[in-house]
């Protein structure tokens, strides 16, 4: 892997994720009664809860908001979720004056082109390996897996180990 992906995954301090496409993937799914469904990766929400134990935050940020979102951040103990915002990067100066960060500090998950804006602003950018060419262009890093598909455990993974926090972390259960 390139020394600058892995210098730049090495100072990160909180995770922001987008959800549509990132968390899921990206299908909607309405049921009879007009509410939607979601379909997110087990495996993403356990790099979520490795981070957390690492004592890396993760926030989620969405376009849109949805009854599904907060369920399964309670789920993933992320630490604050903002849905309905455009652009997201509306709320990074609140979210590094709040967790007392500075953007090199922060990598971000997107997809699409709503996502754009934030991943330039942030020091580590991901892009999930099936989102648009626009958003793959001004990525850190590619993602070898699909939008909820493990993704996000792909890249919580690869932060906890260029931090030297993996074995630790797998010890933990390995009892």
């Amino acid at each position: 892997m390139e020394e600058e992906i892995l210098a730049k995954a090495k100072k990160i301090k909180l995770l922001l994720l987008d959800v549509d496409g990132v968390l899921t993937d990206g299908r909607i799914v309405y049921d009879s009664r007009g509410r939607d469904l979601k379909f997110f990766d087990v495996h993403d929400g356990m790099g979520v809860h490795l981070l957390k134990k690492a004592g890396i935050s993760t926030i989620l940020i969405s376009a849109k908001a949805s009854a599904a979102i907060r369920p399964r951040a309670r789920d993933m103990q992320v630490d604050e979720v903002f849905e309905n915002i455009s652009p997201k990067t509306a709320v990074l100066d609140k979210i590094l004056k709040k967790y007392k960060l500075t953007s090199e500090e922060v990598c971000f998950v997107g997809d699409d082109l709503v996502d754009i804006g934030l991943m330039k602003k942030v020091g580590f950018s991901v892009a999930v390996f099936n989102a648009c060419p626009e958003v793959k262009r001004v990525s850190s890093y590619i993602s070898l897996r699909e939008g909820g598909r493990g993704a996000v455990r792909e890249v919580a993974e690869l932060i906890l180990k260029t931090q030297g926090k993996w074995k630790e972390l797998v010890g933990f259960y390995d009892n």
